[in-house]
């Protein structure tokens, strides 16, 4: 299909696969969303159309669960998240300095991605970690605590050198 020619073809035919198994089922969206953000890491446009045209409801349905949900994404992510946690111990702690030094310095907002597709920025309302606040969270596995905004560079040189480690 010319329409999702930027997706890569063999996780493009792994959901359509999947897609075809859950036509006529009952409460299918979710779980077919679910595949589409395992598979291509975010919910592409034509792949909305495709869903509501095989699943029988409508686009904005679709939408409407996709946005709805925060484990969804419509927007391509990084290779790498770092997460700010904003909940209370780490806010009162200045988390919300970091981020705004965090997106300063990759030159982009919350919910975008740097040009060359290595990280996406995040906000959670917890991470969980309020004993050593504020926190940052890398790739949701790798907490970083104690920060200041002074620590935005170390938290960048982090997040890259997770490709350095697993390579």
């Amino acid at each position: 299909m010319s329409f999702c020619y930027n997706l890569d073809k063999d996780k493009f035919d792994e959901f359509c696969e999947f897609l075809d198994e859950n036509i006529g089922k009952k409460g299918a969206v979710m779980p077919v969303l679910q595949k589409c953000q395992n598979l291509f890491s975010y919910i592409p446009e034509p792949i909305v159309d495709l869903m509501a045209l095989n699943l029988g409801v409508s686009s904005s349905e679709i939408y409407g669960v996709a946005t709805f949900y925060s484990q969804f994404s419509l927007k391509p992510k990084g290779e790498h998240e770092i997460c700010v946690c904003l909940g209370t111990a780490c806010y009162v702690k200045g988390s919300d300095k970091i981020l705004k030094s965090l997106s300063d310095e990759l030159g982009i907002e919350v919910g975008d991605t740097t040009e060359d597709g290595k990280i996406s920025l995040a906000e959670a309302r917890c991470i969980g970690q309020c004993g050593i606040a504020p926190v940052v969270s890398i790739d949701g596995n790798l907490d970083i605590g104690n920060l200041s905004s002074a620590d935005v560079h170390k938290i960048i040189l982090k997040a890259k050198e997770i490709d350095h480690e697993q390579g």
